[in-house]
């Protein structure tokens, strides 16, 4: 065994979880090679059963949104036999085809260039809309959720996995424990009641799921560790060692996971 297979066993043993099997058939090295966060294809095979993708039609039509650089659009093809729009504001579509192409479901991913406020796609167009690790970033505002269902078929389903808070912060903001590590950023945390409240009142679902992901903090932890050692790109490194610093100190009082799914009414 050449010392190259060797470290990628190593990795490929440090991150095979039982509760991910989908996940752990997956290529450890591409995952941290393409990751641009938390692991989303745990979050995403976490996402799953609450948003019933194992009951979605053949070829159902899925909106990837905040894809990245279309792991979980490449994941969702596979494992759940959709047709994927994987859409992305960072990354070029060029460079996600390539990794589609890869993957061998080009006929199945389609990327596209877009951003979250000006989706260029027609009412009722799709089966499902997906985000993982995304959300957060436009989601809170009150109005957003009814401009995005609108591109959903009546009884379609919405599912997100987002960072999220144990409870609401109230008190000393942020918590002194938090405070050498806080970025203005987690401001857009919120708890699972917080998103259950947002998305009911917004009229546009019925909601379906709003949970907190138990231990997913040290899920969280062991991933940042591990593309602070592995990451071929210095500015991913820092930043996961930054957010390592920042769970160890919070050991799950404070930072986590939470999914919300909702049913188009």
């Amino acid at each position: 065994m050449s010392e190259t297979e060797s470290a990628d066993d190593r990795l490929t043993d440090r991150l095979t979880l039982p509760r991910y099997p989908l996940s752990n058939t997956y290529d450890a090295r591409w995952a941290v090679e393409n990751q641009m966060g938390p692991h989303a294809l745990w979050l995403l095979e976490w996402l799953a059963p609450a948003l019933r993708l194992d009951a979605l039609r053949p070829c159902a039509r899925v909106l990837d949104l905040g894809c990245g650089r279309a792991m979980t659009s490449i994941f969702l093809a596979r494992e759940f036999h959709a047709q994927v729009t994987a859409a992305d504001l960072w990354v070029e579509p060029d460079d996600n085809a390539r990794r589609i192409a890869e993957a061998g479901l080009a006929d199945r991913v389609q990327p596209v260039h877009a951003e979250a406020h000006d989706l260029p796609f027609a009412e009722g167009g799709f089966d499902a809309v997906v985000s993982i690790d995304a959300y957060q970033y436009f989601g809170t505002d009150d109005l957003y959720l009814p401009t995005l269902t609108r591109l959903l078929k009546p009884g379609g389903r919405i599912g997100v996995v987002v960072p999220a808070l144990r409870e609401e912060i109230t008190g000393t903001e942020p918590p002194e424990h938090l405070k050498p590590w806080w970025d203005p950023g987690y401001w857009c945390f919120h708890s699972a009641a917080w998103w259950r409240r947002h998305w009911t009142r917004s009229g546009a679902v019925e909601v379906e799921a709003a949970d907190w992901q138990p231990d997913g903090w040290r899920d969280w932890l062991l991933w940042c560790e591990v593309v602070a050692e592995e990451s071929p790109e210095e500015f991913h490194r820092t930043m996961a060692r930054q957010v390592a610093e920042l769970l160890r100190a919070d050991r799950g009082r404070t930072l986590g996971f939470v999914r919300v799914v909702g049913r188009r009414v």
